[in-house]
């Protein structure tokens, strides 16, 4: 029994020892499987590295709203809508792109509005009376927008700006029962919200733009098996 154990403590060991050394190999051909696809996705269209340049540099851009102390002492803490903003805006052509960021912007100044309207219609009923009014609106709104979203002319274009409703008139009357300048929390979180996606607007126009035109000849080649 003794040497059967031994045996097998041995060939244990040894299994993990030709598992260590077979672990660097195994690394090298997992990074040069993924540096083989990098390469391809590339290749096949290198507009996307260029995308992917815009995106970076548009978040370094905004970023600065909270490394540069003056903009940072004007945006505050809102300047993370900015950076919110980019990341969920810029998309891979101009159209697109401009498409989400007047869905972002109009849905964002109207749940603003009504944010705002609403805090101000909670606060005449008094302490015990806000969270129950400004809960009940949030309720109404978002349900509301929600079924919305199921009608198909509202869910083919608009899907993004209701989301964008629901998310903004939630963050502004829930945040704003702590807060005691709402206008100017409102205001800071629209602007900021308006510079992200205008500088995304800027940069897909003029960094290398590309257009969702120039992709359909490719779509309809490919479409008829035809060789463009």
């Amino acid at each position: 029994m003794e040497m059967e154990q031994k045996t097998q403590e041995k060939t244990g060991s040894t299994h993990m020892c030709d598992w260590v050394k077979a672990l660097p190999c195994k690394i090298k051909v997992k990074a040069l499987g993924i540096a083989k696809k990098t390469k391809k996705v590339g290749k096949d269209d290198p507009r996307r590295i260029i995308h992917s340049l815009k995106v970076g540099f548009a978040l370094t851009l905004v970023s600065l709203f909270y490394y540069v102390r003056p903009l940072y002492n004007v945006f505050g803490e809102s300047s993370m809508w900015a950076i919110f903003t980019v990341v969920v805006v810029f998309e891979f052509s101009v159209g697109a792109t401009l498409s989400k960021s007047i869905n972002r912007g109009f849905a964002t100044m109207l749940a603003g509005a009504l944010g705002v309207g609403v805090q101000e219609l909670a606060s005449l009923l008094g302490d015990k009376g806000k969270p129950i009014v400004l809960g009940f609106f949030v309720f109404l709104l978002a349900a509301t927008s929600a079924f919305a979203r199921f009608f198909p002319h509202i869910k083919a274009r608009y899907d993004y700006g209701v989301l964008v409703f629901i998310l903004t008139f939630s963050l502004v009357s829930i945040s704003g029962y702590r807060a005691d300048k709402i206008i100017e929390l409102a205001l800071q979180r629209l602007s900021t919200i308006l510079l992200g996606g205008a500088m995304c607007i800027v940069i897909s126009i003029f960094v290398c733009p590309v257009w969702a035109g120039q992709d359909l000849p490719q779509s309809c080649c490919f479409q008829l098996g035809k060789d463009c």
